[in-house]
């Protein structure tokens, strides 16, 4: 079924091919909605054009009152140059930014600025009682923390005229603080039309740690205040954000279905593996597949292929909410996002990831993916010469958004469509984001897998689908049976505190938990009729012998499992959760952040807390899936049963806290159940 279609594919992909684009790509300074997004978007177009893929660029408007759903729009933003200077103390006056060096060391969407100041530092400044004392006003901020919420208490409540961020983010594993001490952090402002804006500067942490020795020693001494000069020329404007879209059509006109490879172009100078790799990746795949179609070595495929390179997220938002391609949503049968796919594991430290589907829109790609990984990419034989494996690492892992594909996988929109990352990433967001990074092996093995996975979905039909139902039906099982047999091994272990009877699975847990994932199933192999309408009749016998599969799995467990527990009394919280019924009010998910501007200064302050608690208690990615599973019947009760039953997170008195808010921006409508 694939052998023929991979090696075909394989003597055509080029992964080093790849690398030579992000070398190309990585020129650009490609910030969304920009001069240099629109040269990056250019030079992709060039490429398509040359290899014979129709391509266009299309266009959208970057501006503060243009939506895309309720996705918010922005200006362009043009920086020609910015510098700044240490002037004081004089002795040791040196640069310290250049823009034109190094575009990451302007903090993006800055406002232009010519004058000297005073710079305090704070290490973080996200809380209000961090600035009691300390005198910010027509001062520079220096800051460890998030920029967006330094702006509000230091720039808009105290008076401070700019921001210097001196941060690095911590990845678990891969690195602390102090990996990257040379490195500088990406990092940008957002405006949405909000009160005054401001300009900044981020600096490496050792460069930012000396300028807080030198703070705190002029201080301690009751010298004169540490002082710098800063220039930034830097423009905003009406303008436009681009996407470039490029397809190969299929064969069967009426068909009029579509496969998509998605990939955000945008981020600043380098940024290889993030995402010029994606772009790159995407490119050599469209530029394959043409070839080979052209050159008759591959049949035109039923379906059309469909390629997008777009700023991440806004220009996705776009293209879907765009009147042209709104109404086509619904031939849009999968897809595949490729987003980080180029790294080098042994310096940057991740492993080849494939995200699947949200548990509110079961599907069958994630699994097809899976598979072909599987099928495809064994590099040797064993030393028995008995079967094979990679030599790289790579897991399957549960949905996390982040990235374009977790628009299309919002049930409102409802396109199945998987991710490929390499996660984690030692030089994430960083200006040691660079080529050296990029493995052009790594790159030819996720060119041929989207390759093989797009032209197999864009040619799949009645027997594909009964072969991929069969496939379906295996992973489901084994999953079941593993899910039976931890909780009859978490069952057994001796608890070590009084209480930890009430927390361990028992028969009713583990039958709520097997029902959750039964109904997932059953939608996912539904789903195949995207590909075979044909197969509708049989979807029901699929589902029904699986459901009896799982029937005979619990009765073997039962006996293993204690009985239910006693069920304690819901909580004040949870109970309004059971009244409150969320209601969207836009397609596609909605970021509540981007519109708390809107909100009074303790609803501000209010609201950074949730968005903490929320991260820090639960995932960042627990908002998207709250709204995924609101469908205008289920209480906040019920949605949070969900996500715990999806992810193990037991979240619901946020929820309410959450929707509260949506509701008070006008994202959401809450009713009375």
């Amino acid at each position: 079924m694939f052998k023929s279609l991979w090696q075909t594919l394989q003597e055509e992909c080029s992964g080093a091919a790849a690398y030579q684009s992000i070398a190309d790509i990585s020129r650009h300074h490609r910030i969304q909605a920009s001069p240099g997004f629109r040269q990056a978007a250019k030079y992709i177009y060039r490429q398509l054009t040359e290899a014979g893929v129709q391509a266009q660029i299309l266009s959208y408007p970057a501006n503060v009152e243009t939506t895309f759903w309720g996705a918010r729009s922005f200006q362009e933003w043009d920086a020609r140059s910015a510098t700044l200077h240490l002037i004081e103390p004089e002795d040791q006056a040196h640069k310290l930014a250049d823009y034109r060096e190094r575009p990451i060391s302007l903090i993006q969407r800055s406002i232009s600025f010519e004058g000297e100041a005073e710079v305090v530092a704070v290490e973080k400044g996200e809380k209000p009682e961090e600035y009691e004392g300390l005198d910010v006003m027509g001062k520079i901020v220096l800051t460890r923390g998030d920029v967006h919420r330094v702006h509000d208490l230091a720039v808009l409540r105290r008076g401070a005229i700019g921001i210097i961020f001196d941060g690095m983010t911590e990845i678990e594993h891969v690195r602390s603080a102090w990996a990257l001490p040379d490195a500088i952090q990406y990092t940008s402002f957002w405006w949405y039309g909000e009160g005054p804006k401001c300009f900044g500067f981020a600096l490496s942490p050792r460069t930012g740690e000396q300028m807080r020795r030198l703070i705190r020693k002029r201080h301690e001494n009751d010298e004169g205040p540490v002082r710098v000069r800063a220039h930034v020329d830097a423009s905003f404007y009406d303008g436009a954000l681009e996407v470039v879209s490029a397809a190969i059509p299929g064969a069967d006109a009426a068909n009029d279905k579509e496969i998509l490879l998605v990939n955000h172009l945008c981020h600043p100078q380098p940024s290889c593996n993030d995402n010029a790799s994606g772009a790159a990746a995407t490119l050599e795949a469209a530029r394959a597949l043409q070839t080979l179609i052209t050159a008759g070595n591959l049949p035109r495929p039923r379906r059309t292929l469909r390629f997008l390179w777009a700023p991440e997220m806004t220009g996705t938002y776009a293209f879907l909410s765009a009147s042209t391609h709104e109404k086509h949503i619904p031939r849009m049968v999968a897809g595949l996002n490729l987003d980080m796919v180029g790294q080098d594991q042994t310096k940057c430290g991740g492993s080849f990831l494939i995200e699947r589907a949200p548990g509110a829109l079961p599907n069958f790609a994630p699994v097809l993916l899976t598979r072909l990984r599987e099928i495809l990419l064994p590099e040797v034989k064993s030393h028995a010469k008995l079967g094979g494996y990679p030599l790289f690492r790579y897991a399957a892992t549960p949905f996390s958004g982040g990235s374009d594909h977790y628009i299309f996988s919002d049930p409102s929109v409802g396109v199945p469509m998987p991710m490929i990352i390499q996660w984690p990433d030692k030089f994430y967001h960083t200006t040691a984001d660079t080529l050296d990074k990029v493995d052009p092996a790594m790159l030819g093995k996720v060119c041929l897998l989207a390759a093989v996975y797009a032209y197999w979905l864009a040619e799949a039909g009645e027997r594909e689908a009964r072969w991929l139902a069969s496939e379906m039906s295996a992973r489901f099982r084994q999953r079941i049976i593993r899910m039976a047999q931890n909780a009859v091994t978490e069952a057994g272990e001796k608890d070590d505190e009084e209480d930890g009877e009430k927390d361990k699975p028992n028969q009713e847990t583990l039958r709520r938990q097997v029902e959750y994932h039964i109904e997932r199933h059953r939608e996912a192999l539904a789903s195949l009729t995207r590909l075979a309408s044909s197969v509708s009749i049989d979807v029901h016998g699929w589902q029904a012998k699986d459901t009896a599969f799982v029937e005979a799995e619990m009765a073997r467990t039962a006996d293993r499992l204690p009985q239910t527990t006693k069920e304690e009394k819901p909580s004040e919280v949870n109970a309004e959760a059971t009244q409150l019924i969320p209601h969207r009010l836009f397609r596609g998910p909605v970021r509540v952040g981007t519109y708390a501007h809107r909100l009074k200064e303790a609803e501000r302050d209010a609201w950074w807390e949730l968005s903490r608690r929320i991260r820090k208690e639960a995932s960042r990615t627990a908002p998207a899936l709250a709204q995924y599973w609101v469908d205008g019947q289920r209480t906040v009760e019920e949605i949070g049963q969900l996500i715990a039953l999806e992810t193990g997170m037991e979240i619901t008195p946020l929820l309410v806290e959450y929707f509260r808010f949506a509701e008070r921006l006008g994202l959401v409508e809450l009713a009375s159940g």
